[in-house]
């Protein structure tokens, strides 16, 4: 029987109290599917970085590379600045294990209701590639004059022709899997070297997938898109700082950042992947016990996914929409009174309806 080697990270906030259940569904996925998991627990975070003033110790990302995935809660707390607890710990992960692509499925799941009018389950259901390690989130630039009238600051974007091609061409590969159909995210009206440089190669590359259909469209025009006409979507490929917006704004339109997962690829395979939801640490509910557990329970069954076993992976989200459909367990987010045990006890009863035959 397989075994495999995760490192878990539940970081702060509530993804102290959405991991542990995560947990739970993967290894009862595992049990009825046939492989196991070896857990590592780091409590790296920002209570880590109150006491030692690091996110994590120097031989972090070493201690992480001994393991074949890694699962990730959320980062944050008040007190310590977002661009500590980012710079830290997650963009160095994402770097150093070459991650470049983040994916994002936007999917409204049965019993879920969009804010959008006259959209029903099975109308939304896109993936967004955001390259993932370069872009507008740079470390180059800086800031001069500090505290005074000419106080100046400087922030670089970083486009590298691999960086771009290779982001491109994982997108072309997944819309050739699906609908044939892909939207680019661009600016260049406005931002007059990086986004041309982005579409150049947009088309360098689409001129290899005769059988996609290729349209891009301005930023703005496309978050547009996204409320007005999400269902003619299929893959979306964007920008570091495009993709994160844009995942957002889908988010809501399904129903709540609280059930949308994320995957931090390594394509190659070479390096561990990282998985985590899109959602924050949420400090003004940590504590409640009302956290929504789904966008967390759907980032593993993503990872299932990434290990090869997709069987389970489906299982674990159709027991989450089995739960959702039936619409009498649910978080308040969802417009629920359940707490995170009662629904993590609901899909874990579900997924049993989900076992393979015989």
């Amino acid at each position: 029987m397989t075994t495999h080697r995760v490192a878990v990270l539940p970081g702060d906030g509530i993804g102290a109290e959405v991991v542990p259940p995560a947990l739970r569904l993967l290894e009862r996925a595992g049990e009825l599917f046939g492989f196991t998991f070896a857990w590592t627990e780091f409590d790296w975070g920002c209570e880590y970085y109150r006491a030692n003033g690091a996110m994590m110790p120097a031989d972090g990302l070493d201690a992480l590379a001994e393991h074949d995935e890694i699962f990730l809660g959320a980062v944050g707390s008040p007190g310590v600045e977002d661009h500590v607890s980012l710079w830290g710990l997650l963009i160095p992960i994402r770097r150093r294990f070459r991650q470049y692509i983040n994916l994002r499925p936007i999917k409204l799941l049965r019993g879920v209701t969009s804010p959008l009018r006259d959209v029903q389950a099975g109308d939304i259901d896109f993936l967004v590639v955001r390259e993932n390690n370069e872009g507008e989130y740079s470390e180059i630039g800086g800031r001069l004059y500090r505290g005074t009238p000419q106080e100046l600051a400087v922030q670089e974007s970083v486009f590298t022709r691999v960086g771009v091609e290779r982001a491109l061409r994982y997108a072309f590969d997944l819309a050739r899997s699906r609908e044939r159909s892909l939207c680019s995210a661009t600016k260049s009206n406005g931002i007059i070297h990086t986004m041309p440089f982005w579409d150049e190669i947009c088309r360098e590359v689409a001129a290899e997938y005769a059988d996609v259909e290729v349209a891009a469209y301005h930023i703005d025009a496309l978050a547009a898109l996204f409320v007005l006409r999400p269902q003619t979507l299929d893959v979306v490929v964007a920008s570091n700082l495009f993709g994160d917006i844009l995942t957002d704004l889908g988010a809501a339109l399904v129903g709540s950042i609280g059930i949308a997962p994320s995957a931090n690829l390594n394509p190659e395979r070479e390096h561990p992947s990282m998985f985590e939801p899109i959602h924050g640490s949420a400090p003004d509910i940590a504590g409640k016990g009302v956290a929504n557990p789904i966008g967390q329970i759907w980032s593993g069954a993503m990872m299932l996914d990434h290990l090869g076993h997709g069987a389970a992976a489906g299982a674990m989200l159709a027991a989450v929409e089995d739960v959702l459909g039936d619409g009498e367990v649910r978080t308040p987010d969802l417009g629920g009174t359940a707490d995170t045990a009662a629904v993590t006890e609901a899909i874990l009863g579900a997924l049993d309806d989900h076992k393979p035959a015989g």
